[in-house]
């Protein structure tokens, strides 16, 4: 079974206690999380039928066309805030061509993936938990199992194979619109020329920083998924509990990018 039955507890008598049943809850739910993204990815032997790539190739599009919108908005101004920053700074030692390079390593190394991981988690992962929430106490995941269909396989799988593939896809488009951003900035602002700027952005960034970039995307987007459908899963409560898992699922998601973030960035370049 995928969905949470009541548990009871007795209440404990001092702080020792409330941490450390604290400390027991999380890794219970840790361990359900990684559970179901094994399943999940054991699942994926099915994503070629064409029931699942129907659903991969909707989800897709609602993951990915569908937040098209505000993630140029975000990309856009969050490249002419790392240039305005860094010209003004640059402009202290006459050295503000090189806000190119700046803005380009700045969004291939953390911004790009990072930003594109905060806004699918807030729009995304919470829309997944939401859903799945309803689902849970509508009772149709029940109603799925009783058919003897897996709820994993039916839910979690199109789902995840779908953030996958758009998170990199999103993360490089972002990089893309910060840097056009922090060129707008360069051109009118500081007094850089388009050739100057991009001369520089191109010369000094790495095809490293651009794989890393990609890299954080695809974890973010994979644990986007799993924090979303494992609160989901665990909904209980009614409606109640249903906007307790989203709240959840972007508190958890922007924690674990944050984490995960800092640890990708420890490993490849200290």
């Amino acid at each position: 079974m995928i969905t949470r039955e009541p548990e009871f507890f007795p209440a404990p008598k001092n702080w020792f206690g409330r941490l450390g049943r604290g400390c027991v809850f999380s890794f219970r739910e840790t361990g359900r999380a990684t559970f179901l993204l094994f399943s999940a990815l054991f699942s994926m032997r099915t994503m070629f039928s064409r029931r699942a790539r129907k659903e991969i190739l909707t989800q897709m599009f609602v993951f990915g066309i569908k937040s098209l919108g505000v993630i140029t908005v975000v990309a856009l101004f969050t490249g002419m805030i790392l240039a305005l920053q860094t010209g003004l700074e640059l402009r202290r030692f006459s050295q503000e061509e090189f806000i190119g390079t700046a803005v380009m390593v700045s969004m291939l190394r953390e911004m790009g993936p990072f930003m594109t991981g905060l806004i699918l988690a807030a729009c995304v992962g919470s829309a997944i938990a939401a859903q799945i929430g309803t689902m849970v106490v509508s009772e149709e995941v029940a109603a799925l199992e009783i058919m003897s269909i897996d709820p994993v396989r039916f839910v979690v799988m199109p789902r995840l194979v779908a953030m996958m593939i758009m998170t990199p896809l999103l993360a490089f488009y972002t990089c893309v619109m910060g840097v056009i951003g922090g060129g707008i900035v360069g051109s009118t602002q500081l007094g850089v020329a388009w050739s100057t700027y991009f001369d520089n952005a191109t010369r000094w960034a790495e095809v490293k920083d651009l794989a890393v970039g990609l890299l954080k995307a695809f974890l973010f987007g994979i644990i986007i998924t799993t924090v979303a459908c494992h609160q989901g899963f665990a909904t209980t409560q009614g409606a109640v509990g249903v906007g307790y898992a989203t709240r959840k699922s972007v508190i958890v998601s922007f924690l674990l990018i944050l984490i995960v973030g800092y640890f990708v960035t420890r490993l490849f370049y200290v």
